[in-house]
């Protein structure tokens, strides 16, 4: 929900002040359609879109005062009617139905501390004028964005870079750093880094407090990846199994209709059918973008066993044709605010644009089961690489085996499945992603330093290599895409795999609850047993957001990406930018991913 803006600038007049602040919301209009409001205390300006999801009344907007403290926030605190309760108890008294008042009172309550007691997404701004202090923090994986420039004391934060460019301080020098990491490993979102050199991103799962003109930012939570529970399979499954429900459960709160994207897959489905259990007497309406044609992907077969077993689940599907994708290109790669790092975000979008059509105003998604549950293949590298590091030889190779026989590898594949797992059981994490760092090289001049760092954390192999993607790798992005496609239409997405306490339970049990004898996320099948349609409980191909992709849409609708002038990308290695771009265009496929990160880069650039 909504979105957030305001500064810190001693410099600026009121007059100033009020014409800045205005100009900031507009340009992230989109992600509260339903209220602005805005507000002004000594060198503080605080300002609000509103997305009206919870208490609809005009007492939800915002900035929201309680005593001395103001608030711009962003997001949803699931378990707002429990920290309510207490704190009523503690003698604390409330004048509206919204969330936004609950963490204004568990910071007069708890401090900065009170975040430990949230689940939810959220990225905030909390004036304290009793401690002349301004309280800054982002839920703990980021789901919610939150951006700044610090200079001088002066500072400067909102929702998306757009509404930062028209801040004072913006430059539009790239981040050249952002750039790489951006072309070569897919990743658009990378600790407090941006494409742009002076616009930060707050981290999840930290706080900022700015105070006296001096910015301190501080970690509040983290994952523990030591495997500490000892749980047998049905302990395990029946404990995933409350605490999904449980977060299935608090993130259907809503005073507004809220929806679901559907693919077919294990994780969506899921979601699905547990609020089909949940809430047997409500209609969801569910989302779908297939493609039809030879070689794609349409999951409506799967889609329709979820609909199957549960008729209260009301499925709309949709298709673009080639003249909605060359025409709305513009308009996502705007609402992106980066560079698409592949084709899959466009048809996100396109589904966003379909429930938003449909009227619905949020919708619960499946983002980040695979990163932490071991859903996808490769990770089948670092279990099997960890247990040979171990020595365990006979388990390490039958856990090829099962693997090899789910898949139906080739020999080869085989051969090239145990090199590559032995590999990553000899390297780091780092060691790893900068060999795939460096494949692309010499499209940039080659830096003494890799531009990227995933620190050491303790645990089995696996769980390293599910940290990494959850906190770095791989989620951060896809968060990044699934908060931009959503905003883009006024829409509140909501992933209820993220709730904390599912992850922490994940990350304490051992390996073969996640991966065992070539079955992926084995916790989630297990734990949904009887949820999930066993069509789709026993799939094991891994699909993710297919599209007809980077190949057919670079030839087709998007074919326009190539005919620009790529000569002033000159941070590159011109030689080879143009004759990659060449050879496509020439029919050589075997770099599309590549040529699409270039052209879109390009076009971004502009």
């Amino acid at each position: 929900m909504c979105g957030i803006a305001g500064f810190i600038d001693s410099s600026l007049g009121m007059d100033a002040r009020h014409s800045l602040l205005d100009q900031m919301l507009e340009k992230i209009a989109h992600r509260g359609p339903d209220a602005r409001g805005t507000w002004y205390k000594d060198e503080t300006s605080l300002g609000h879109n509103r997305l009206s999801i919870i208490d609809l009344s005009e007492d939800g907007n915002q900035p929201m005062h309680y005593e001395e403290a103001s608030i711009v926030f962003n997001g949803e605190i699931y378990n707002y009617l429990e920290i309510k309760k207490e704190l009523i108890e503690k003698g604390y008294s409330f004048h509206t139905h919204s969330d936004t008042e609950v963490i204004l009172a568990a910071y007069k309550a708890w401090g900065v501390s009170c975040v430990d007691r949230f689940v939810g997404m959220w990225a905030f701004a909390l004036w304290d004028a009793e401690k002349k202090e301004l309280f800054c923090s982002r839920d703990r994986f980021g789901i919610k964005p939150f951006y700044y420039i610090y200079e001088n004391g002066k500072f400067y934060f909102g929702s998306e870079y757009k509404a930062l460019k028209v801040s004072p301080l913006f430059r539009n020098d790239l981040n050249l750093n952002q750039v790489a990491r951006g072309l070569q490993l897919g990743w658009n979102a990378y600790h407090d880094e941006t494409y742009f050199n002076v616009i930060k991103a707050l981290p999840a799962a930290h706080n900022i407090i700015i105070k006296h003109h001096s910015i301190s930012i501080s970690r509040y939570w983290d994952i523990n990846t030591e495997q500490s529970l000892t749980l047998n399979a049905d302990e395990a499954a029946e404990q995933f199994r409350l605490l999904f429900m449980e977060s299935v459960s608090i993130h259907m709160r809503s005073d507004v209709e809220v929806g679901g994207c559907l693919s077919g897959g294990l994780d969506s489905s899921a979601i699905a059918g547990a609020t089909a259990v949940l809430y047997p007497e409500k209609k969801l309406k569910t989302f779908t973008i297939y493609y039809e044609g030879k070689n794609e992907v349409d999951e409506r077969p799967w889609v329709k066993e979820v609909v199957k077993k549960y008729p209260s689940i009301e499925p709309y599907y949709y298709t673009p044709t080639d003249h909605e994708i060359h025409d709305s290109f513009e308009r996502a790669i705007y609402h992106a605010d980066v560079p698409l790092a592949g084709s899959s975000p466009i048809s996100q979008y396109f589904l966003m644009q379909l429930a938003s059509k449909l009227g619905v105003k949020v919708v619960l998604d499946g983002q980040g089961s695979d990163e932490f549950l071991g859903g996808y293949l490769h990770s089948f590298y670092r279990l099997i690489g960890g247990r040979l590091r171990q020595g365990n030889l006979i388990s390490g190779l039958n856990e090829l085996k099962a693997h090899k026989m789910m898949q139906n590898f080739s020999a080869g594949k085989s051969i090239d499945l145990l090199l590559k797992s032995a590999l990553t059981g000899l390297k780091s994490e780092e060691a790893l992603y900068s060999l795939e760092y460096y494949k692309y090289l010499p499209f940039l001049p080659k830096s003494p330093q890799l531009p990227l760092h995933l620190k050491d954390v303790n645990g089995s192999r696996l769980n390293q290599f599910l940290y990494h993607l959850t906190t770095t790798t791989s989620l951060p992005t896809l968060l990044q895409f699934e908060d931009r496609n959503s905003m883009a239409f006024s829409i509140e997405s909501r992933v209820p795999f993220l709730d904390h306490r599912i992850v922490e339970f994940a990350f304490s049990l051992g390996d073969h609850h996640k991966i065992e004898k070539g079955v992926t996320k084995k916790i989630l099948r297990e734990g949904l047993n009887g949820i999930l349609p066993d069509a789709i409980a026993n799939r094991k191909d891994k699909k993710g957001f297919v599209t007809p992709g980077e190949v057919k849409w670079l030839r087709g609708p998007l074919s326009f990406l190539l005919d620009q002038d790529f000569k002033d990308l000159d941070f590159l290695n011109q030689k080879r930018v143009i004759e990659l771009i060449n050879r496509f265009k020439q029919g050589d496929n075997k770099h599309a991913n590549l040529v699409w990160r270039l052209a879109v880069l390009k076009y971004w650039m502009k």
